[in-house]
This record gives C-alpha cells, structure tokens and sequence, in this order.
C-alpha cells in the first residue's frame, strides 16, 4: 500500500493560500524567514521519500519518518501563513510532488529517485476541482468558518447532530475507523477532504457497510443501482454486488463529487444537493439560476425538502468530525489496525462475535466484522481456513477466547441451537407394538407369574440422504446447511441462490445436494 499524504498538509496549503500576506518591500529580516522556512520545506520533503523508501523495504522506522516529515510540512505551511512574503501556493509545490509520487506508486511504478522541480504556475491547472473546493472543509477554511457561524441551518444541524443524533454520529465515527483504510485514499487520491466522505457517511449509512434503503440505495455511500453502475459498482459476476464494498463505493463517490464539482463551479454544497436531489436536478436549477449558490432562495426552494436538510446535515457532521473538542465531543478511540483472521475451525461472524466479547469495544466486534467482510452473512457458516479481514485486536481476542475453551463451547451451541426444538407436543400417547418388545417367560416360583424385560430393539435401517427441503417460516440458509451438515455456499450454488443474502422464503423446494442428512 502506497504512503499517503495526510489530509491536513493540502488542507492548511489550499485552505490558506488565499491569505497569504503581501511580498513587497520586505526587509532582509523577512527575507531570511522565508529562506529558512524554504529550507525546513525542502528538508521535510527530502525526509518524506526516505521514508518510503524504507516502508518499501519494509523497514518499521519508515512510517514513523514520513510522520514526522508531513508533521514537519503542516508546521512550516503554518508558519508561512504568518510569515511576510511568504508564499502557500509555492509550499504547496511539494505537497503536490509527493501527491504525483502517491499516484505512481499505487499505480505500481518504482519509488523516483530524482527530485524533479516543477513550476508553481502549473498548479492551479493541475490540481483536481476537487482540490480547489476543499479549503471549505478544512479546518481553518475561512468560508466554512462563516458558514457555521452565521448559517443557521449548518448550526440547527450541528444542534441535531450533538442531541438526538449523537450515538448515530458516535457510531459512525467508530465504524468509519475500520474502514478508514478503504475509503479514505479514495477521496485523498481525488483531492477530496476527509470530513466529506464523513459527513456524508454519517447521513447516508452511519457507516454501516450492508445498508440499503427502501428506494434501493445500498452500501455504505448509499448508491442508487443505476448510479452505481456508472461509476463502476454493481454485480461483480460473483453474484456479490460492489456497492456493498467500501473501497469500491468510496472510489466511485470521490469520482462522482469531482465530475458534479466540474459542472456545479466547484460548489460543495450544490454537488451534495446533487447526491441526495439527483444531478439532473441539481445542474438544471443551476444553470437557470444564473449561477447563484445553494443558499440563495431561488436556488434552494427549488430542491425537495429531503435535499434542504441533507446538505446542512452533511456540513455540519463534517464540521463536527474536524471539530469535536470545541463541543465537548468525545469519539471512542478504535485499534484498527488491520490484520488476517484465519479460521482455525468452522465458524460464523455471529460465532466469533460471541466468543470474542466486547473487550475493547463498546458494542463488541459484530458490526466490525461485517463491515471489514461485505461477502459474507452473519449467520454464514465459513470453512476452517477461511480468512477473515480483521484487526490485530480481533485476532488477539479469537486465539484467546474462540478456538477452544468454555466461552468457545458456549458460542458454538447458542450459534447452532434450534429454536424449534424447544416446542413441547402434547397429544395421545402411541402405544407400543408387540413386534417392538420381547417378553420372555420366567419359570413360575416365588410366586412370580411372569416379569416382562426391557423391549430389544433392533437397529434401525440408515436412512437415505434427502434430496430436497421445504423451507419452514423463518428459517435461512445457513440454519437449513447447519441442521443437514452441509456447506452454506454449497447449497447456496446448488439452488444458484446469489449472495450475500441468500433470499429465501417459505414453502421453497431447497436442493439438499451435498447434504449428510
């Protein structure tokens, strides 16, 4: 995985390049600031590539060299700020070498070993749309400042946010940093801030990946089918349908904001009235507006009061996740670093998350699993040998608890136990047959006549292996595999039942090919 640039160096660089102080007349005091905070510059970015040139070696000290590296870029882009004459537009030049490295190397090209100089007059035409529109997410954007200041429908949604929707923004700061490594270099790749692909999780899913709508919207951004069809999500000839993957679905809604970014002037708000209105919608109110913003009347009577209160919700839930301090809001801290599960035994993710506890969590670590392993249903039985994605916090607690032991035991018979077993019949009784006993005859003497003994019975014959099952009310696929000993997908093939929710409902005739019976 390539070393990305952390969202706060382009940011500050973008978010305050408007506001750099004037060059002229400088004194040889100011002079030499700028010449020192060039050099800090220059040194930062020479320390940035021999980091990754380590974690390319993997060597465990590169991570921790281009940490410092980018720390030392936000000091010096905070530092120029201040600074007389000093220029942010030309910091950002290498912000954006390193940005153009991130690129090759995810596209597989090798580390470069020059450190090729390009002219700051280029930026501006190079960076994204995206790019030019995120100082109104960033944390010191002075537009997004005077948003929530004097925008009372960003301040009645931060209001919101902080009362009656606080577990679901806690929610979905916690899932999100699971998936975080999935999504977030989608939307840096694109120039896209950070606090965006929050804002809209949390008002499209709360991060919870196999979310659907009653429209037909699913996943974690919330596609509609056709849209995501678009921008390359949908059935992936497995059956499994890719709005259910984070990386995918936040690779096609970072493409999606930058091409409504292009037509909507770069406007956020617009592009995100667009993703919730439609863009056909979003476009024809603009461009008969004259250009205005979403904020002016004629602009924003014109979208449904669905999209009215979806834009301000997305902002301030963004400005939230940029600003949580200021309003007293603590998100949980998530170990979520990422690490192979492999199944020692035949499990479920309902199994594991019994046996793995909340240890760690506050909600255990079901909707973790989930989200990490779209593919897979909760109450689907998984072969030993099964990798799981899951954190080192998650492997730690199955070694420890859920590969043998009571906690182990007690899992597996809640996970397998049949509620139908527990109906009690009731009824007449039906009597014994002669051929199911046999009496024998004690000769007479102490008065007994004749003492009968325990019937014999003999052996059943094995009954043969069933074909076929009617699906009882509220029964699923897994629960029919788990009572006839066979594999979840296996049958799901057999019946060319698609996953991940292998549908099924009452009365159904289910091929039992491959069943023990």
């Amino acid at each position: 995985m390539p070393v990305l640039v952390r969202p706060s160096v382009a940011l500050i660089a973008l978010g305050l390049a408007a506001l750099a102080p004037s060059a002229h007349a400088l004194s040889k005091r100011d002079q030499a600031a700028v010449e020192v905070l060039d050099q800090r510059m220059a040194a930062a970015e020479a320390r940035y590539r021999e980091g990754i040139v380590k974690v390319g070696n993997t060597d465990p000290a590169g991570r921790t060299e281009v940490d410092a590296a980018l720390e030392d870029m936000e000091d010096v882009m905070a530092a120029c700020v201040k600074q007389k004459g000093c220029s942010p537009t030309t910091m950002l030049t290498a912000y954006k070498r390193l940005l153009k490295q991130n690129a090759d190397l995810a596209a597989g090209d090798d580390v470069p070993e020059d450190n090729e100089d390009e002219g700051a007059g280029s930026i501006t035409a190079d960076v994204p749309e995206a790019a030019r529109a995120a100082a109104l997410l960033s944390a010191d954007g002075e537009r997004f400042v005077k948003m929530v200041q004097y925008n009372p429908a960003v301040q009645a949604g931060i209001r919101r946010w902080l009362t009656d929707m606080r577990g679901a923004l806690i929610d979905t700061h916690e899932n999100y940093q699971y998936l975080r490594q999935s999504m977030w270099p989608q939307f840096e790749r694109a120039g896209l801030p950070e606090a965006l692909l929050f804002g809209v999780m949390a008002k499209e899913s709360n991060g919870r990946v196999h979310a659907t709508s009653r429209a037909g919207a699913a996943g974690p951004m919330q596609f509609m089918y056709g849209t995501g069809r678009r921008f390359g999500l949908g059935d992936d000839g497995t059956g499994f349908d890719t709005r259910y993957d984070a990386r995918a679905s936040a690779q096609a809604a970072a493409s999606y904001f930058n091409e409504r970014l292009g037509e909507l002037n770069r406007s956020i708000e617009l592009s995100l009235a667009a993703y919730n209105g439609g863009e056909g919608r979003a476009l024809r109110v603009y461009s008969n507006s004259g250009g205005r913003n979403f904020w002016d009347e004629s602009v924003y009577n014109q979208f449904p009061a669905e999209t009215r209160d979806y834009v301000p919700m997305v902002i301030a839930a963004a400005w939230l996740f940029l600003h949580p301090k200021e309003y007293g809001l603590s998100f949980p801290k998530v170990d979520a670093r990422a690490a192979g599960l492999r199944l020692n035994k035949p499990s479920s993710i309902y199994e594991l998350t019994i046996c793995l506890g909340s240890s760690g969590s506050r909600d255990g670590y079901m909707r973790a699993l989930r989200n990490l392993n779209p593919r897979y249903e909760a109450d689907r039985y998984l072969p030993a040998g099964t990798t799981l994605n899951a954190t080192t916090k998650i492997v730690s607690l199955y070694n420890r608890w859920c590969v043998q032991g009571q906690r182990a035991d007690l899992a597996h018979t809640l996970v397998t136990s049949d509620a139908s077993s527990a109906i009690v019949r009731t009824g007449p009784v039906t009597p014994v047959l002669p051929t199911d006993a046999v009496y024998e005859a004690e000769s007479a003497g102490a008065g007994s006549a004749g003492v009968a003994v325990a019937p014999v019975r003999t052996a059943p014959k094995k009954a043969s292996k069933p074909g076929s099952y009617t699906v009882k009310r509220g029964e699923t696929l897994t629960a029919i595999a788990q009572k006839f000993q066979c594999d979840t997908g296996d049958l799901a093939k057999a019946n060319k039942l698609k996953a991940p929710r292998y549908a099924i409902k009452p009365g159904q005739k289910i091929k039992l090919d491959g069943c023990e019976g």
